[in-house]
């Protein structure tokens, strides 16, 4: 038997009946690492360290007290990630390997970065053996679909009671140098190419972090990835949007302690959150009916 942590792979944290059309979710800031985990590395836990959106999961906190819900992951993304199909998985990592059949190939995959990630930039290879193809049905039996669906069940129940629902997927991505605008941006909006969320919504996120000073790119290079996919049905009535916020923004020198920007971040992320529900509970067609 594998051995997991005490604490369960997720929380839910908010009221218990929302109370805002807007859900946050944090699949990368995951901190609970088994030690079965650290003894199948071959890397230490400081660049196990390296995959996550460090602390992302503290920067919600304004958000969550002007009402907003959210998804929390626990488990850190080195065991699993949560922004990956379940079938985005290297055959060469897992023991016995997986049907070609069963597996969705895709630039990710081979890059390392993975259902289950298996190389680090500047460290290599993670694991010093293959994973059992037991324990990754275990990881996706009890982690990963348990948060998707946690997700949906409470994206559908915010959606029953505003008639809308808007999902805030909340990254954070290391610095970048360049000339380019998408490069100089502090922060990336991922739409998945305007098929996650309706535009009215971006416009409405991009101007509260414009409000901010913040440079603000959109789908480049991050358009979104496996939440906003699963999640976003602009049709149905249930928006996401993926928030990406360059770590050098709010952490320390290090990358791994907070830094004196980490209060402006988390304002940053309340003020989206605040202008995603004005705008789904104030649509424009709304305003000029009045």
């Amino acid at each position: 038997m594998p051995d997991s942590p005490a604490e369960p792979p997720f929380l839910r944290v908010g009221p218990e009946t929302p109370i805002s059309p807007v859900v946050l979710s944090v699949p990368h800031a995951g901190r609970a690492y088994a030690p079965d985990l650290l003894g199948a590395s071959r890397v230490p836990l400081e660049t196990l360290e390296l995959l996550e959106d460090r602390l992302v999961d503290r920067l919600v906190w304004r958000a969550l007290a002007n009402g907003a819900s959210a998804l929390i992951a626990l488990r850190p993304r080195a065991e699993i990630d949560l922004n990956r199909d379940e079938r985005e998985i290297d055959p060469a990592m897992v023991a016995p390997p997986p049907s070609s059949r069963a597996l969705l190939q895709s630039q990710r995959t081979r890059g390392g970065l993975g259902l289950v990630p298996s190389r680090i930039s500047g460290a290599g290879a993670i694991w010093n053996r293959r994973i059992s193809a037991a324990e990754l049905s275990r990881r996706i039996s009890e982690v990963h679909r348990p948060y998707h669906r946690a997700l949906g069940n409470l994206l559908d129940e915010t959606r029953a009671r505003f008639g809308i629902a808007i999902l805030l997927d909340c990254h954070s991505m290391p610095p970048r140098a360049g000339g380019t605008a998408a490069e100089q941006a502090g922060v990336v909006l991922g739409d998945r190419y305007g098929t996650s969320i309706a535009p009215e919504y971006v416009d409405a996120a991009t101007a509260a972090a414009r409000r901010f000073g913040f440079k603000v790119a959109r789908n480049e290079p991050y358009a979104g990835g496996y939440v906003t996919q699963r999640h976003g049905r602009p049709v149905e009535g249930v928006h996401a949007l993926q928030l990406e916020v360059d770590r050098s923004l709010y952490l320390d020198e290090s990358l791994r302690a907070p830094g004196p920007g980490f209060d402006t971040i988390a304002g940053l992320i309340a003020a989206i959150a605040s202008a995603l529900a004005a705008r789904a509970l104030n649509p424009p067609h709304a305003l000029a009916a009045e």
